[in-house]
């Protein structure tokens, strides 16, 4: 990479607290305003095998978004799973990761190369790969996303600061409640500033953003269509249980949006109640088939059924844990990201702290 080009490493206080859906969104941004921009992820951790070619993807997701060529890409350095943790713990990994690091970076072309750090500021340090590790190495500044849980979300970037001291060049708050971003704007953005922690955006609480597709839900289930395999796409943003009467159930689903419903394959008054409301898919546990005239309505209705060979605790269990470690990936999500980000983030600010004009003049 030519020695004026600049590396911008983005990073997060914990998981799922929006990163890749930060950088989707900052990228798209940065290209709008002329920039010449790379990206990498130096730590793989979402890797599968496509055809015998193995893809992280993350990086997949946002070199089809933006449409990034090869030589706009920096390979990854680390798979980070149990096995290569284990090797690491026994000795049998003595690979100098920060140097390889450092090698892989060299002769990347572009205004700016964006960096994915890992998913808080301590993985990776057994490998030397740190959020604070990696900034050394490359020379990066650092934009760190963090979501918002409440007044003490504060301490964690005070602690963060500490760490980062002056590569820390900007924050981006998350999932802030719409009824507390005022609050927020007018207590915590102004103490952050005086601390020396640049606030560059605030991203008011988005349902969609935090929702799930029907198809990732059949994929983490393991779930068989009974209806509606061509509605896979539709988003959940709810979930809710039909394990009450049928009357508290209607009361129950009346006040829920874009939910996914979870009941036993014999509760057919239940069913019949979900399909009548906002119901993004229903998904029956004890492998008791339903009736016919409640697959014919879901037809009709185009909402999915899925039927699970699990029991309602577990089911449950595995789709909040799926709201919970939810990911940018629906081209819907995409669009709303790049909406927030061009609504709620100061690109200009940013772009000033980096020391890089834009080519094209930003609304």
């Amino acid at each position: 990479m030519p020695k004026s080009a600049k590396y911008l490493l983005i990073g997060s206080t914990e998981a799922y607290s929006g990163k890749s859906a930060t950088i989707l969104g900052l990228s798209h941004r940065l290209q709008q305003a002329g920039l010449d921009i790379a990206y990498g992820k130096p730590i793989g951790t979402r890797l599968s095998e496509d055809q015998g070619t193995v893809i992280e993807k993350d990086v997949q997701l946002i070199a089809e978004s933006l449409k990034l060529p090869q030589n706009r890409l920096a390979p990854i350095i680390l798979a980070l799973n149990e096995a290569t943790l284990q090797k690491r713990l026994q000795g049998e990994d003595k690979t100098d990761y920060q140097k390889a690091l450092s090698q892989s970076l060299h002769m990347f072309p572009g205004d700016l190369m964006l960096l994915e750090g890992p998913g808080n500021l301590a993985e990776g340090s057994l490998f030397d790969l740190s959020l604070p590790q990696v900034a050394e190495v490359v020379d990066a500044a650092v934009l760190l996303v963090t979501r918002y849980q409440s007044l003490l979300s504060v301490e964690v970037l005070l602690s963060a600061k500490q760490v980062l001291g002056d590569r820390l060049i900007g924050i981006v708050i998350n999932d802030i409640p719409a009824q507390q971003l005022q609050a927020i704007d007018t207590t915590i953005r102004p103490f952050l500033e005086q601390q020396g922690i640049p606030v560059l955006g605030m991203l008011p609480k988005n349902d969609l953003l935090r929702s799930v597709s029907v198809r990732e839900l059949v994929d983490q289930l393991n779930a068989q269509v009974l209806s509606g395999s061509d509605r896979l796409d539709l988003m959940v943003e709810s979930l809710a249980i039909g394990a009450m009467n049928v009357n508290s159930a209607v009361k129950y689903f009346r006040k829920r949006h874009n939910m996914a419903v979870v009941t036993g394959g014999d509760r057919v008054e239940i069913q019949q109640a979900a399909l009548e409301t906002s119901t993004q898919c229903l998904i029956l546990t004890g492998q008791l088939p339903p009736p016919t005239f409640i697959l014919n309505r879901a037809e009709e209705l185009e909402i999915p059924i899925l039927s699970v060979d699990l029991d309602t605790l577990t089911t449950v269990e595995i789709i909040d844990r799926s709201f919970e470690q939810v990911r940018v990936q629906e081209p819907i999500k995409v669009h709303c990201i790049r909406h927030l980000m061009a609504e709620h983030f100061d690109l200009n600010r940013l772009l000033s702290q980096l020391g890089l004009n834009p080519a094209v003049a930003l609304p």
